[in-house]
């Protein structure tokens, strides 16, 4: 069900898809082979609901350095009694948790220009418009979180599709974000798609995007219609989203929707000195008239004990699975940035022992 578990309590929606760019060597740290992060999304979705301490039945797929940031979306949960609802857009492994299965199969890769057949993309705007619109007549936050592996390749290529610079500006999973390896597959997708300048939304994300962009855009123009906040938790993921339904708004609308809508994510993405969200959102507004609203997380984990916690802060991990937008409900419940990386900590504990 999509209603909220109370009266104006958050409703925490997660959405996972696959797309083939993520086996592309080089391209994602989410998962540091080809072959682990098919289990990636399953990973997370189970660290989610189940937490450290539980039996889990996919193992966290090994990284480079430090811990899927998962687990900090579940410290969050947890203490907010939160009730996620994930839900399989796609993906390679399903997970192991209770779930909705909207999709059988990942999107192909970007550089083919041919990532999603036309019809799948016009069914998942469909239904997450419904959805959008069963939402706005209920009154309560809504939190869209999302895990997908290659998600922020498919990112770029969607707001360049839609006429966003965005080139060397999106983050990636990486310590250093692989924008060469990205600008080149995006131009080999765009071009093999044959696109023009003025190509429809539900094209560019049928040519390169991946299904999670397409059920999280047609959610944003359904819920348009109502008065509830919707926190779009994540980072260039979520502003390739956003982007997808101000393209797919008549212009009379959006200034409603942007009222509505703001972008959460972490410290780590915001400041990372490889990347730059704010200039991309800025892009954003200059391409359809209004800027979007975001804001970035305080919490930080340089005082925590876990290696694996650390590793934040020297670039290794940075967002996912919705913790910027939820780091940020914590912070809006009362709780402070502090009290929430001592959480994690205790929690990064009880997941190594």
């Amino acid at each position: 069900s999509l209603a909220a578990s109370s009266a104006g309590h958050p409703r925490l929606l997660l959405l996972l898809a696959g797309t083939d760019t993520a086996a592309v060597p080089g391209i994602s740290a989410a998962g540091s082979t080809p072959a682990a992060r098919q289990r990636t999304a399953a990973a997370d979705a189970e660290l989610l609901l189940l937490g450290p301490q539980q039996p889990r039945p996919h193992a966290l797929p090994p990284l480079p350095a430090g811990v899927s940031p998962a687990l900090i979306s579940h410290v969050v949960a947890q203490h907010l009694r939160l009730d996620p609802l994930v839900v399989d857009l796609g993906v390679p492994v399903a997970p192991a948790v209770p779930h909705l299965r909207c999709g059988a199969t990942p999107a192909r890769c970007l550089s083919g220009g041919a990532a999603m057949e036309p019809q799948r993309v016009q069914r998942l705007l469909a239904l997450g418009r419904r959805w959008g619109e069963r939402l706005a007549t209920q009154g309560a936050p809504l939190v869209l979180a999302e895990c997908v592996p290659g998600g922020t390749t498919t990112a770029q290529a969607v707001l360049q599709g839609l006429g966003v610079e965005a080139a060397g500006l999106v983050s990636g999973s990486l310590r250093q974000p692989a924008h060469a390896l990205k600008a080149q597959l995006v131009s080999q997708g765009l071009a093999a798609a044959g696109l023009g300048p003025d190509a429809a939304p539900a094209a560019v994300l049928a040519a390169v995007g991946d299904p999670m962009q397409a059920l999280a855009a047609g959610l944003l123009v359904g819920a348009a219609q109502g008065e509830q906040p919707l926190l779009l938790a994540g980072g260039s993921q979520m502003a390739a989203v956003l982007a997808v339904a101000l393209a797919l708004m008549p212009p009379q609308g959006r200034p409603r929707l942007l009222a509505q809508v703001a972008i959460g994510t972490t410290a780590w993405v915001a400041a990372e000195a490889s990347s730059d969200l704010a200039l991309l959102l800025e892009r954003m507004a200059q391409r359809w008239g209004h800027p979007p609203l975001a804001f970035a997380a305080g919490l930080r984990f340089a005082s925590c004990a876990a290696a694996e916690l650390l590793a934040y802060e020297q670039g290794y991990v940075k967002e996912g699975v919705g913790a910027g937008g939820l780091a940020l409900l914590w912070e809006l419940s009362g709780r402070t940035p502090d009290q929430l990386a001592q959480a994690c900590d205790r929690a990064c504990a009880s997941l190594r022992s």
